[in-house]
């Protein structure tokens, strides 16, 4: 039963302590404020415990057992690769408990106080957290929101027994035989590469034209190819109909045109997208405004309509990536202690953790032209790199964006191996106005992957030096 309590007052308060809320919580704690953190479930947030940090486990994993089980050709034999899928998942929840007890040392460090349960706004200066029927009200003088998002569950597709969200495919017990995943986005595609390296048979019901819809065209092209290649059926404009549920398995209906089909599997996993956690927490109490999508309406610095509460990550716009959140808690944070920076979204890298990776930032060749930009691209392939072919992933390109008069870089993209590091090199350039000159100029040790970045600025240049 819940029963009355006298307030207990706090300088800032933070809902969530997922990758935005305790970024947020450790900036503000640095810059002198006195922070709680309060949070329902588990530190870290979905990504730390059932999104990005478990799924590269389980993905690397799955890369290494193909690398035990195809390397003959470079005179390492492994006569009989085995896969202990019951040590897989034991080492990926090392790897989460390491992650998220990492926080918990960060919050003891920093005297960021951690309150259990669900937040409830009474108004623009209290919340009410309840916890196993115990219930607390604080006052504050700032706040900021970071509740995050849920998967999108859809008609005949109710989340139970064997039909699973992204949380479930990463907990399965076994490697199914079949699995069907609905949803072709980055993190269905993802499960579909990592479980395929497992050795399951994966098929792809994707609802659109093209599987990783917000890449380009020949990004996505080397995907499906190494797709093909690991016998992933990907079936586009597929609209899912319904699951069948048996005592050992899945029927899962779905139409093509006017056309119906059926597949059999042991799971189907749907992935279509996440919305955002903004309902049932009084929000309205507070009088903080919402877009038509249930997204908190925020300024340049984080702030809703109530200047003393902040809203960051997946409840806000743009993309839904845990390094957003991140960036956005920094800038929430500083703004609470007076300081004024603002969010700059002039290059936010997105990954795609497939075996060739995909990595973006800046703007798109046909982005930076719709702003009236007069661009250039420049193209250079991994298979003209000595440390690709040594690695034997030559698959994939360096393609970078730049104005064609002052050569400043504004865009760039990468298809093929350790894109999601080489990335950030481009990042950097645009965030600094540098011009492909800049990176052609700039020494890159050899023989390494990097020099692809180098290699495809000389081509800019009009210098190409490899191919």
């Amino acid at each position: 039963m819940v029963v009355g309590d006298f307030a207990i007052d706090l300088d800032t308060i933070v809902v969530g302590a997922g990758p935005g809320g305790y970024v947020a919580a450790v900036h503000a704690a640095e810059m002198g404020q006195k922070v709680a953190v309060v949070e329902s479930t588990y530190l870290g947030g979905v990504c730390l415990n059932v999104g990005c940090i478990p799924s590269k486990a389980l993905i690397q994993v799955g890369h290494n057992y193909q690398t035990a089980k195809n390397s003959a050709d470079q005179g390492v034999e492994v006569s009989d690769a085995k896969l202990d899928f019951e040590k897989v998942q034991a080492f990926k929840n090392s790897v989460v408990k390491r992650m998220t007890n990492g926080v918990g040392f960060l919050f003891k460090e920093h005297k960021i106080e951690l309150i259990k349960g669900t937040a409830y706004l009474k108004n623009d200066h209290s919340l009410r957290v309840i916890n196993d029927q115990h219930g607390q009200t604080y006052t504050f003088k700032h706040l900021i929101l970071a509740m995050g998002s849920h998967p999108i569950e859809i008609p005949g597709f109710k989340f139970e027994g064997r039909v699973l969200d992204s949380t479930g495919a990463l907990a399965l017990k076994e490697v199914p035989k079949e699995l069907v995943i609905i949803g072709g986005g980055y993190i269905g595609s993802e499960l579909a590469n990592a479980y395929a390296n497992f050795g399951a048979h994966v098929t792809i019901l994707e609802g659109t034209k093209s599987i990783l819809g917000n890449y380009e065209p020949d990004l996505v092209k080397v995907a499906l190819k190494d797709f093909k290649a690991k016998g992933i059926d990907v079936i586009t404009s597929a609209m899912a109909k319904q699951a069948e549920q048996t005592e050992d398995g899945v029927k899962v209906t779905y139409a093509v045109g006017d056309q119906e089909h059926t597949v059999a599997a042991d799971y189907v996993v749907v992935s279509v997208g996440r919305r955002p956690n903004t309902k049932d927490m009084g929000l309205e109490q507070a009088g903080i405004k919402l877009d038509k999508r249930g997204l908190i309406e925020v300024d340049a610095q984080g702030r809703t309509s109530v200047k003393n509460i902040f809203a960051i990550g997946d409840i806000v716009a743009g993309a839904a990536l845990a390094h957003k959140a991140s960036y956005e808690g920094k800038v929430a944070a500083e703004a609470i202690s007076g300081k004024p920076t603002t969010v700059d979204y002039h290059a936010m890298p997105a990954v795609c953790y497939l075996d060739n990776e995909i990595a973006t930032t800046g703007l798109t060749e046909s982005e930076a032209k719709e702003k009236g930009l007069d661009v250039k691209t420049a193209k250079f392939p991994f298979m003209a790199n000595g440390r690709a072919v040594s690695m034997k992933a030559t698959e994939g390109f360096v393609r970078l964006i730049f104005m064609k008069d002052t050569h400043v870089m504004v865009g760039a993209q990468i298809v093929g191996p350790d894109a999601s590091d080489l990335i950030s090199e481009l990042t950097l350039a645009i965030e600094s106005g540098n011009e492909i000159d800049d990176i052609a100029l700039t020494i890159h040790p050899h023989p390494t992957l990097s020099e692809t970045l180098m290699d495809a600025a000389d081509v800019g240049l009009g210098m190409p030096t490899n191919i």
